[in-house]
């Protein structure tokens, strides 16, 4: 304070050196001394928005919350493209409760500041991380040589802490007379150096369709590449899925290659090798691949839309009885993924299978997930 208030002494009309003043007397907690500075100096230099930024972050600790709003507004006004105004707005939006604008605020500042962690931390301590992913679904499923099959799925996801998440699913199934149902729970965790590992099982009233039992566990790890290039990432998973049917067993050995690219584009590739056995034909080892590619379509500061394509080659997953044999097939699917609000979605996708023997399976599936 000593030397500022020397170069006031020797520059009375230096407000650069006047707003130095002011901060001073913020940081030392003096604030109505403070607001007086910032006040006085606004009566001359009010184009500048850090005068503004000043004010408002002094009214903020007053607890003059609509006295900071008014204050911000004014400084984001001249100079919308900076982050730091943004973040302070989105402050005083959440001191006034207005948490879904504080939030909008904190948006815009990342999008002009990615790499600001203390808007990330703003953002989080307004809502707090979501626990829970609640989802629910329907899937529908026409084939040209067989009544149709509906699906209808209810998931519950809990991440306990950041180490440890649980995953709870229920499947219902309606295939003309035949009536299933299935459960599967899975435990995952994150090991120091190694990634997630994810073991699971699922059980359930079968009717002669469905798996009577299921397990699994799963390897997740991840690398960061670069910032900047073309590859910014990558993710491989890798696991095997046994099926324990009535009449046949599968083995699935799959693999998923998960690349990051600029502009949240993602690309991947996954291959699955099955080993099939019926009882008196014996084992067999079918191939399956499936590439997706992953791109924005809408990035807005509330609304956000992403979109998928898809091409597979024996992409059969195993599940159900029919998706089992020795048939051939390609399939094409899309999908989109629409951010309603940061914590809720719906997810439209759909498919085309063209099997060996002139058979199709044209498939339909919604989802909705809300987090809390």
């Amino acid at each position: 304070m000593s030397i500022v208030e020397e170069q006031i002494a020797r520059a009375p009309g230096d407000f650069d050196v006047r707003a130095w003043r002011a901060r001073v007397l913020e940081w030392s907690g003096r604030l109505f001394e403070a607001e007086k500075e910032y006040l006085q100096i606004l009566q001359v230099a009010n184009k500048d928005p850090d005068n503004w930024l000043g004010l408002g972050t002094v009214y903020l600790r007053e607890g003059k919350t609509q006295e900071a709003l008014r204050a911000l507004d004014t400084a984001v006004g001249l100079d919308p493209k900076r982050a730091d105004l943004r973040m302070a707005h989105g402050r005083a939006l959440a001191a006034a409760g207005n948490r879904k604008d504080a939030q909008l605020e904190f948006r815009r500042a990342l999008r002009l500041d990615p790499a600001n962690q203390e808007v990330r931390v703003a953002q989080k301590s307004i809502l707090g991380e979501p626990k829970n992913e609640l989802r629910v679904g329907q899937e529908d499923n026409a084939f040209n040589f067989l009544y149709p099959n509906y699906d209808e799925l209810v998931s519950l996801q809990t991440q306990w802490n950041r180490h440890w998440n649980t995953t709870f699913i229920g499947n219902f199934f309606q295939w003309g007379p035949a009536h299933a149902g299935k459960f599967e729970a899975s435990i995952g965790g994150q090991l120091p150096k190694w990634g997630g590992l994810t073991i699971g099982g699922a059980a359930g009233h079968d009717s002669g369709v469905l798996p009577k039992n299921e397990a699994f566990f799963e390897l997740d790890h991840g690398w960061k590449t670069s910032k900047t290039g073309f590859a910014r990432g990558l993710e491989v998973t890798y696991g095997p899925h046994w099926y324990w049917y009535r009449t046949a067993r599968v083995l699935a050995l799959e693999g998923t290659g998960l690349l990051y690219l600029p502009r949240d584009w993602t690309f991947s590739i996954g291959v699955t090798e099955a080993q099939s056995h019926f009882a008196g034909l014996g084992t067999q080892w079918r191939p399956s691949e499936i590439v997706r590619l992953g791109f924005p379509i809408l990035q807005g500061e509330e609304k956000q839309i992403f979109g998928n394509i898809f091409f597979g080659t024996g992409t059969e997953d195993f599940a159900s009885i029919d998706q089992i044999g020795s048939f051939a097939s390609q399939t094409f699917g899309a999908g989109l993924k629409f951010a309603i609000t940061v914590r809720q979605d719906i997810s439209p996708y759909a498919s085309y299978q063209k099997r060996s023997q002139g058979k199709t399976d044209t498939n339909f599936g919604l989802s909705y997930g809300i987090r809390f």
